[in-house]
């Protein structure tokens, strides 16, 4: 039982440190730079180049922007929904949804859950539904580290300590379902017919998790998940691609109170059992 069916793939994991290895101890090969290994090691130079290819692959969106916007072209030319925009101006979400109901659905991206960018969200006050859609697209990432600490250690704190609701999560991105990122959805026979392609890419069902429809309180400390058809986005995107009821994710919050700290607990339920639970943990309060 776990978080999330996809796991990560020991030997590509292997591969990645092995490699890493090579790279710290024999840099110093490459280039022209002209220098010796300890001067090199010494130098700016190596700490420097890996910062920037870091930072190039972290802080481009263009290629989930635009796996984004083919899976919202085919939602909307496929009736799941009335339409989609990106969001204007100094909004710090990303897209508006109209949905077939005439309610509004906001999306804020989000990369692997697990850092700091996770905690910071605005839900707009015209907002009726708001969806944290994560695309992590390193393939060397944890998926189950991921998502339970963007769900239990980031979300759940933020939501409680500030009252800041979201309705649920979809992890989904475009290597999902790809050698980087094996898709446990699609291994059983009927696994081809599982895919859906949009646009240049194909991809297995999202991932989706529905949260309850109000923060854990002093009055109502325990919150269960809403029901899937009660965030429509997120039922949209279980039709549009082929998603099974059993495969739906519903996360519970419990709130707790002793002396000065505020504790929670997350539990993540699917196909009607407990996938991962968390005890009662404090939350840090900035």
């Amino acid at each position: 039982m776990t978080v999330i069916p996809c796991e990560q793939d020991p030997r590509l994991r292997a591969e990645i440190e092995r490699f890493a290895e090579v790279l710290k101890t024999q840099a110093h090969q490459l280039g022209d730079h002209g220098l010796d290994e300890a001067n090199f090691y010494s130098s700016p130079i190596f700490r420097g180049a890996i910062e920037k290819v870091r930072g190039e692959f972290s802080a481009t969106m263009r290629g989930k922007r635009e796996f984004v916007q083919h899976v919202l072209n085919h939602m909307e030319d496929g009736g799941f929904i009335a339409g989609w925009d990106r969001t204007q101006g100094k909004a710090r979400n990303d897209y508006d949804v109209r949905l077939k109901s005439g309610r509004l659905a906001i999306i804020d991206l989000k990369g692997c859950l697990d850092g700091e960018n996770t905690n910071k969200f605005e839900r707009p006050v015209h907002a009726d539904e708001f969806i944290t859609w994560s695309l992590c697209t390193n393939s060397g990432a944890d998926p189950r580290r991921n998502a339970w600490s963007g769900i239990h250690t980031r979300l759940s704190a933020e939501m409680i300590s500030r009252n800041k609701r979201v309705d649920g999560v979809v992890i989904w991105d475009m290597i999902c379902g790809t050698l980087g990122r094996p898709c446990p959805k699609l291994a059983a026979l009927d696994g081809a017919v599982r895919r859906t392609a949009v646009g240049p890419f194909i991809t297995p069902p999202p991932c989706i998790y529905v949260f309850p429809a109000a923060i854990p309180s002093h009055a109502q400390p325990l919150s269960t998940a809403q029901h899937l058809h009660q965030v429509e986005l997120l039922a949209a995107f279980h039709s549009a691609f082929g998603g099974r009821d059993e495969e739906v994710n519903y996360v519970d919050f419990e709130m707790g109170e002793q002396a000065d700290e505020l504790f929670r607990r997350t539990v993540v339920r699917r196909a009607g059992m407990v996938q991962h639970a968390s005890e009662m943990t404090v939350i840090q309060r900035v």
